[in-house]
């Protein structure tokens, strides 16, 4: 991923946060057969596991991925996004000047590396299954469990799935916030977007602000 320094984020810990609040991504590699394989899920990481921790999901057992991965391991690249927005030049004080400035985009992304390999393993998978759950049920005024349903049912469900890793060997992150901005220019940008009716773009407001270089 192309990183300019002003965007570029390389604690661990920060990328790891982002990862976990925004889980699900893309899974792409390389398959002799049919080319780029892209794959959509969300993803649990295991911290602990590994210099860099590791991803945890499952997929479809008819999923062209699935059948790619029997032979070993492949490489990986996995993909998490966060919020975006569209920045408009009216936002600069430059564009005032000398309006030499063209609109821009605003985003997160972090890309992750490593080998993707099946966890045919069912108590491993069953595990998997109640940690995503209740990571994401957690929070709930009655949260839902994996055994609140049957358990034959819960079994039925499983062997249509099949559970993948990826230790993770590089990690890269981009914030893109108008940190190559002069500050007068990135007060524009945050007004602009607190100020508009999009949930989103306020969120990347408060991102650019959080992210706005000290003097």
């Amino acid at each position: 991923m192309y990183i300019p320094r002003s965007f570029a984020e390389h604690d661990v810990p920060t990328i790891h946060n982002f990862i976990e609040a925004n889980p699900l991504a893309a899974i792409v590699s390389a398959s002799p057969a049919d080319g780029l394989i892209a794959t959509h899920l969300p993803l649990v990481l295991d911290r602990a596991a590994g210099p860099m921790g590791t991803l945890i999901g499952h997929l479809a057992r008819a999923n062209p991925h699935s059948r790619h991965l029997t032979g070993g391991s492949v490489a990986a690249l996995v993909i998490f996004a966060g919020p975006d927005a569209y920045i408009t030049p009216s936002w600069y004080q430059t564009k005032k000047e000398t309006g030499r400035d063209v609109p821009t985009w605003n985003y997160v992304a972090i890309h992750v590396y490593g080998k993707l390999h099946l966890r045919d393993d069912p108590a491993f998978l069953r595990a998997h299954l109640e940690t995503l759950t209740n990571a994401h049920e957690g929070s709930r005024e009655h949260p839902w469990h994996v055994s609140d349903a049957p358990e034959e049912y819960i079994v039925q469900q499983m062997q249509a799935i099949v559970a993948v890793e990826v230790p993770i060997d590089r990690l890269e992150g981009k914030w893109k916030m108008s940190q190559n901005r002069r500050d007068v220019d990135i007060a524009g940008v945050i007004d602009g977007l607190a100020k508009s009716g999009k949930a989103m773009d306020r969120e990347v407001g408060a991102i650019v602000s959080e992210r706005r270089p000290k003097s």
